[in-house]
């Protein structure tokens, strides 16, 4: 029998849509077999010798003389640092110019990496670099969201194989982003405490939907999952920002990272995906009613009419049954 689920925060819906369920190894992916990529491209702007094809590094991270992680300003972004946050009135249209700043964190000087690959090293790298860009761009006057993500694959829109994620900083804090805020924030008032703290504590008791915990951090399949394998980090310890991570939080952070693309990468055949680091806008840095995350979404399913119509996403396999899956990878 289908049934819908409520997400605890943003009081949106889902249905799990049990009569058509899919079980979790009918979603591995096949892939055609590739030929291997090499370590370095003399094409790709990321590669270690290939500096010239980049701006200069905002931010790095050096081994032995030699960059292990880069920082650059987005060639290509689709927002500029020069302009202005003024908003205008066009009759009775609203618009301002595309302030924004864009960065490229490039992983590894490695083509051929993935996080799932990567040394442990190479991965605490990439999030020391998200926490001191983070921490940097909050400095910047008119900024209000900092948006930490990573497209992996064709499916999930990257367009270089080489391993990196993206930071982008914007004066505008859009509806998506507001309304669990909103509801948060309603609930804390309501309740008196963090939802989210609530919803981890709830999870730790069922157990059934959890896939690792370590002494900083949850790792879970939400009860109402929008598509299979959707796969959720929180931290154990209320932070509503990101920049608040400790050093010690920040390497556990770096291994459930790790192990939970790792466990994705061996279960369902290296599938595409994205992960969005969702952390309080700035100016709610240190709120009791809000909690970051990191939420990964494996390309497994394309959303159609009537999950674009209503909002209502169709999730055809349980994130109980998922979670359950993602346990049992056998990982190194």
């Amino acid at each position: 029998m289908p049934e819908f689920r409520q997400n605890m925060v943003s009081k949106e819906w889902v249905i799990i849509a049990t009569e058509r369920a899919k079980r979790p190894v009918d979603l591995v992916q096949q892939k055609e077999r590739k030929n291997p990529l090499p370590p370095y491209k003399e094409d790709c702007p990321f590669c270690h010798g290939n500096e010239s094809m980049t701006p200069p590094s905002l931010f790095s991270i050096e081994k032995n003389g030699v960059w292990s992680l880069r920082v650059v300003p987005n060639k290509f972004a689709a927002l500029q640092s020069h302009l202005t946050t003024e908003r205008k009135h066009e009759g009775r249209f609203l618009k301002a110019d595309g302030f924004g700043i864009a960065e490229v964190v490039i992983e590894t000087p490695l083509h051929n990496q993935t996080i799932a690959t990567m040394d442990l090293e190479e991965v605490k790298n990439t999030v020391v670099a998200y926490r001191e860009r983070y921490t940097a761009l909050s400095k910047i006057g008119q900024l209000d969201l900092i948006t930490i993500f990573r497209n992996y694959g064709q499916k999930a829109g990257t367009s270089l194989e080489h391993p990196h994620s993206q930071i982008i900083a914007t004066p505008i804090v859009p509806p998506h982003v507001r309304n669990p805020l909103y509801q948060s924030q309603l609930a804390c008032d309501t309740f008196g405490d963090c939802i989210y703290c609530g919803m981890m504590e709830e999870e730790r008791r069922q157990q059934v939907r959890v896939v690792k915990e370590t002494k900083y951090f949850l790792v879970i399949c939400p009860f109402a999952s929008r598509s299979p394998f959707e796969t959720r980090i929180y931290p154990k310890t209320h932070r509503s920002s990101f920049v608040t991570i400790s050093d010690e939080e920040l390497a556990d952070f770096a291994f459930v990272l790790q192990e939970t693309l790792k466990r994705l990468y061996v279960g369902l055949n290296d599938p595409d995906y994205n992960y969005i680091l969702r952390s309080a806008p700035i100016e709610d840095s240190d709120v009791k009613y809000h909690h970051w995350y990191v939420v990964i979404v494996p390309k497994l399913t394309t959303p159609a009419g009537f999950e674009i119509g209503t909002g209502i996403y169709i999730n055809t396999t349980l994130p109980e049954q998922c979670a359950e899956f993602l346990r049992g990878i056998q990982i190194q």
